[in-house]
């Protein structure tokens, strides 16, 4: 596996990674059109281009033989949802579920701490959704505390998350990386 920033050509597969990873993460029963719709307008290449070239956001990309398979998306310049947070999120950590278990997970979340690091944040935040048990324990593994609580909403419907957060401070369990 190679890693490196996003590129705006990247931007179609990061669409897709980012709809397998969505649907096959929340929707486990089903899909139906509130939800299709949701995924479809929110994870489209238009807006995931815009993403890449905005300067607040720093896209690293997982690249395997065959192409992309995971992505982790560092957003400068953010409010939490609770305080005592920093203006730095990992807004997005998508990795294909064929993939897991294999380290790349905590790769690109190595990858994107030393970059938040680098830029002289004290610590990031972000986001899962309460009932992610697999995010929420991988999160904990990596160092992030439970701070608190918020909703993610789709139009009228409101849905619990947990806010996460860690402080950026050098660690050996970090284990070497490359700076992308």
């Amino acid at each position: 596996m190679t890693f490196r920033l996003a590129r705006p050509a990247d931007a179609p597969v990061l669409a897709a990674i980012s709809i397998e990873v969505w649907l096959g993460t929340y929707l486990r029963q089903g899909v139906d059109p509130f939800f299709a719709e949701f995924a479809l307008t929110e994870f489209t290449p238009d807006k995931l281009s815009a993403l890449i070239e905005d300067p607040r956001q720093h896209i690293i990309v997982s690249e395997n033989q065959a192409g992309l398979d995971g992505f982790i998306r560092i957003s400068h310049g953010t409010v939490a949802p609770v305080a005592d947070c920093s203006s730095t999120e990992i807004s997005t950590l998508y990795v294909q579920p064929r993939h897991h278990g294999r380290g790349l997970g905590r790769a690109l979340l190595a990858r994107g701490l030393d970059h938040a690091r680098a830029s002289g944040a004290p610590s990031v935040w972000l986001t899962t959704n309460a009932e992610n048990a697999p995010a929420i324990a991988f999160y904990l593994r990596q160092g992030f505390r439970n701070v608190g609580t918020t909703l993610f909403r789709i139009r009228d419907q409101a849905y619990p998350n947990d806010v996460f957060r860690r402080t950026l401070t050098p660690g050996p369990d970090e284990g070497p990386s490359s700076p992308v």
